[in-house]
């Protein structure tokens, strides 16, 4: 459940008993490239959370995805910890990551930030050929010439993405879930400044 941190100096807004409201288990969501996993890994190092990264538990060798059952049986058994932050958007495991979250931080940036944060994400991925999940790289042909490519996938998806989550977070399963809804790099970097820095444990 959500904890209560009492600091009436927080940049953050005060809320409920003049306290800060601080999640124990937050799910990052947004168009691909909008920051997700940079955020929830601040926030894991902040708070004193485990990170988990939906990717690294979908995508196998070769950019070969795990069927799905494995992979809810990973994000079941990744996610059965009382204190986390992880990222992601996959539906096939939303029952279970939003049904044990306190907090749902949605990146809905604009357009244009979207599309220049995963581009240059892209380009230092491809051009340092960063290891991302279990060996896979990211390819200049496939990143940049592909229908498939991640640049691609972020334009498609956007409006979709934002009419999608507004719709979501009024379902009845996902009523328990606080949603903070950040809107500009800036309106994230306030929230997170706003939080205390714990200890894990």
């Amino acid at each position: 459940m959500l904890g209560c941190w009492r600091n009436r100096t927080s940049r953050s807004k005060v809320e409920a008993g003049g306290c800060v409201l601080v999640p124990r288990r937050t799910a990052v969501v947004g168009t691909s490239g909008s920051g997700k996993t940079t955020l929830a890994s601040r926030l894991a190092q902040r708070l004193g959370l485990a990170h988990v990264e939906l990717d690294s538990l979908h995508w196998g060798p070769d950019w070969t995805p795990a069927p799905r059952e494995l992979f809810r049986e990973r994000v079941a058994q990744a996610l059965s910890g009382e204190a986390w932050a992880t990222d992601g958007n996959y539906s096939a495991v939303r029952d279970i990551v939003w049904g044990r979250a306190d907090t749902v931080v949605w990146l809905d940036y604009s357009l244009p930030v979207v599309m220049g944060r995963v581009t240059w994400r892209t380009v230092r991925r491809c051009a340092s050929r960063e290891e991302l999940w279990n060996g896979n790289r990211e390819q200049f042909r496939e990143a940049f010439f592909d229908r498939k490519s991640i640049i691609w996938w972020a334009l498609t998806s956007y409006r979709r993405r934002k009419r999608q989550y507004p719709v979501l977070f009024r379902q009845p399963e996902y009523a328990h879930l606080r949603v903070v809804h950040l809107a500009s790099p800036r309106a994230t970097r306030e929230w997170l400044d706003g939080l205390p820095e714990l200890q894990a444990g």
